[in-house]
């Protein structure tokens, strides 16, 4: 008979694997990618869940026009509601495409002085990243990756949904999502919007991470003395996030997606002939 081989559990702080398999007891132990304590079970894809339903929100007051480009729009902000974690070696991120994002993701690291501080600052993260977009969006290359890595995050996060795991590897995750983006930029006009839309994603993710224990920086301020913001203290991967904020992100991504695009016109007439 063949041993089964037990997935690996990923980390709530940098998403890397730990060191216990999902047969056993739920337990907390040390992390090999961060080294502390950390609840062992975890929804990586609650933020772009969340950066979803935000970008399907926003849309009324998104610089886009057309399907293409709000279809463009609110993937690119659910996938770049993970790019605060680009401070985390070992991170979803990070080892999105191997060593051309996991290089970067050091350099990220050492700029923001560690992990969860200046990615993760409500004022100077959307800043700094969407000024970085904002001179990307000027050359259609540039575009193409920022927007790629995009969708690329969306497909790493979103894999619970996804049938298959070529999103998972290196190579199909590359294919994916530089096809994806540049099927969007074909059939859309430049996206001047895309700083808008990291943005909206990185504050999407700074407020998840502000109800966790951790919190997230105290913005500026922390430059000075490091201080945090945790009023909520909710554990992440707790029931309340599974049960409750999960499923609530979706229903609101897809009501959003009815009231704010042409979905009505189909969906309306189905409703009416199944009334």
């Amino acid at each position: 008979m063949l041993a089964t081989v037990p997935r690996p559990v990923i980390c709530v702080k940098c998403n890397g694997p730990t060191a216990r398999s999902g047969r056993q007891p739920a337990v907390r132990l040390p992390c090999p990618g961060c080294g502390r304590l950390h609840p062992d079970r975890v929804l990586g894809h609650s933020h772009a869940l969340s950066g979803l339903a935000v970008g399907a929100a926003t849309l009324p007051w998104a610089p886009v026009d057309g399907t293409v480009a709000q279809v463009a729009w609110v993937s690119a902000v659910g996938g770049l509601a993970m790019l605060p974690d680009l401070d985390q070696q070992g991170s979803t991120i990070s080892r999105m495409w191997g060593p051309l994002t996991d290089a970067p993701s050091g350099l990220v690291n050492a700029i923001a002085r560690g992990h969860r501080w200046g990615t993760h600052d409500a004022v100077l993260a959307p800043l700094v990243f969407g000024l970085l977009a904002h001179a990307a969006s000027w050359n259609r290359w540039s575009s193409l990756l920022v927007l790629a890595l995009a969708i690329g995050l969306a497909l790493r996060a979103l894999h619970v949904v996804i049938p298959g795991r070529a999103e998972n590897t290196v190579i199909g995750n590359l294919v994916l999502s530089w096809g994806g983006a540049w099927l969007l930029l074909a059939h859309s006009p430049a996206p001047a919007w895309l700083p808008w839309a990291v943005a909206v994603g990185v504050l999407t993710h700074i407020a998840g991470d502000w109800l966790t224990r951790e919190g997230v920086p105290v913005p500026v301020f922390w430059l000075v003395r490091r201080s945090r913001l945790a009023p909520v203290h909710l554990r992440t991967g707790a029931t309340v996030e599974k049960t409750v904020l999960v499923p609530l992100f979706v229903v609101a991504t897809l009501a959003f997606l009815y009231l704010n695009t042409g979905a009505q016109e189909l969906v309306d007439p189905l409703l009416a002939r199944l009334g």
